[in-house]
């Protein structure tokens, strides 16, 4: 797959050029002759003699970026002021900053946000714990927890260097779902310090959501919070992509004419994400699954078989497959990759059932060559965004929580998975459904909302029905709680 430029790789270069009619002809010309694209040229100043100009550009990367700017110097009246990376210009002091709610322009104001006024709204929580959903930030906040052991495609970076990507998610979170999501970069990769730290910062939050841990530490971690928290904790490794990949799954099936009772299909990749990937599948109704790692079709009777493993080995292959990846895909009729780069070839996916659906999900190198799957399978999707179908978790995660915090939810259910999943499959109208349109886009404006209506609803189901808070109007938090509803009387209530 051959790179292309990329504006997240883009470069501004200051000049200052001669004044000539062929100006900026010979600019454009000299970035597209050395492979870059053009995507702004800006007259920032002008003079008899000459000008200056900001010419912005996508390149392949740094080096790239460098022979662009070399071309640029060696044309003839042509000076280089400055090159500024947009990505790290953007990234600059960071990506969030925390503001007031309220204004504070007078001394009534202060006595209210602070002391003294602001002692009684502690006495209150104290008294109703339950009301610190009300009357904190405690209500729309979630953290964004990492060690930094597994980041994007990078591996074990560490937290700092994490940092940037958990920046990023947070403002996904308010982009997409008006959740303040706050980074929690932990520097430890001990499984109990990382429970007991979070545990000890949960009371601010209404939800956790785990991001770029390791597995299998991550399976643990999850777990033992889950236990301890009465609050939900959703790793979106394992169950965002879990979630995306059932929808776009659904909807593959739905063109193909397939049903996910019915079809085989081959995993590679048995990690965080794919084992949550299985998990939902089968909770979904796949019957016949066969999941592969570095070592091969995993089977309960491999040698060596690592104990991270053992469910998966219990729970899939009903046919006793043995053997390779490549050995395992022959007459099957889906692929799901969450492995590694280039392990396929489109050989490989001729040998796969008619109509075959192909995820290679690897980022930023797919499992195979995605133009090379579609000279063979019906359908094909990627985790990028050049190509048709990304499975982008960023479909996920915003509507999940929306949905959570919504419902004051205090845990994730496979229900509530397969209620995102079939949520997000229904965004993509039958009329729009096609081989290339089986997930909606992340911009979709009605992604957040359905994922989020699909997840209350199903954290909803089963609970008591949630009274007014303030029930005799003792509670300072029921008349806030009970917004529209009949409240209880209370002297603070809007």
């Amino acid at each position: 797959m051959a790179a292309a430029p990329s504006v997240s790789s883009s470069i501004t270069v200051r000049l200052e050029v001669r004044a000539r009619p062929t100006a900026v002809s010979e600019l454009t010309a000299a970035i597209e002759h050395a492979g870059g694209i053009v995507t702004a040229l800006d007259v920032t100043s002008s003079g008899h003699e000459r000008i200056g100009v900001d010419v912005t550009c996508a390149t392949l990367g740094e080096e790239h970026a460098g022979q662009i700017v070399t071309a640029l110097r060696a044309l003839a009246g042509v000076t280089v002021d400055r090159v500024s990376d947009r990505t790290f210009l953007l990234h600059l002091g960071g990506k969030l900053s925390i503001e007031s709610k309220v204004p504070i322009r007078n001394r009534d104001d202060l006595s209210m946000v602070y002391t003294p006024g602001v002692a009684r709204v502690c006495e209150a929580i104290a008294a109703r714990p339950e009301d610190a959903r009300n009357l904190t930030i405690k209500r729309n906040t979630i953290a964004v927890v990492t060690d930094g052991t597994a980041v994007l495609g990078l591996g074990d970076i560490g937290p700092l260097a994490a940092l940037p990507v958990m920046e990023g998610k947070a403002a996904l979170f308010k982009r997409f779902a008006d959740i303040d999501a706050f980074p929690i970069a932990l520097d430890t990769t001990d499984v109990d310090q990382i429970v007991e730290t979070v545990c000890a910062i949960a009371p601010v939050f209404a939800g956790i959501n785990l991001e770029d841990i390791s597995a299998p530490r991550c399976f643990e971690i999850e777990a033992r919070l889950r236990e301890r928290l009465d609050i939900p904790v959703f790793h979106d490794d394992q169950h965002g992509t879990a979630i995306v990949a059932l929808a776009a799954l659904t909807n593959a099936l739905t063109v193909v004419g397939k049903r996910i009772e019915a079809v085989r299909i081959v995993m590679s990749g048995a990690g965080a994400a794919g084992t949550a990937v299985l998990k939902l599948l089968l909770a979904a109704g796949a019957r016949d699954v066969v999941v592969c790692d570095i070592e091969g079709v995993v089977h309960p009777e491999r040698p060596g078989l690592h104990a991270s493993l053992r469910w998966t080995a219990e729970h899939t292959n009903p046919r006793g497959v043995t053997g390779t990846l490549v050995g395992a895909l022959a007459g099957a009729d889906v692929f799901i990759g969450l492995s590694a780069p280039d392990i396929l070839t489109g050989d490989d996916i001729a040998t796969m059932a008619p109509d075959s659906i192909v995820f290679a999900m690897a980022n930023p190198r797919p499992e195979v060559d995605a133009d090379d799957a579609a000279q063979h399978a019906a359908i094909v999707g990627t985790g990028r965004s050049d190509f048709a179908n990304q499975i982008n978790n960023v479909l996920a995660f915003p509507g999940v929580f929306r949905g959570l915090l919504d419902a004051q939810s205090h845990r994730v259910t496979d229900d509530l998975l397969l209620a995102a999943a079939r949520a997000l499959a229904a965004v993509v109208s039958p009329d729009e459904l096609n081989p290339t349109y089986i997930v909606p886009s992340v911009f979709h404006p009605d992604v957040t909302s359905r994922v989020a209506a699909a997840v209350e609803k199903a954290a909803r189901a089963g609970q008591p029905r949630r009274h007014d808070l303030g029930g005799s109007g003792a509670s300072m938090g029921a008349g806030f709680d009970a917004l529209g509803d009949a409240a209880p009387a209370a002297d603070w209530s809007i």
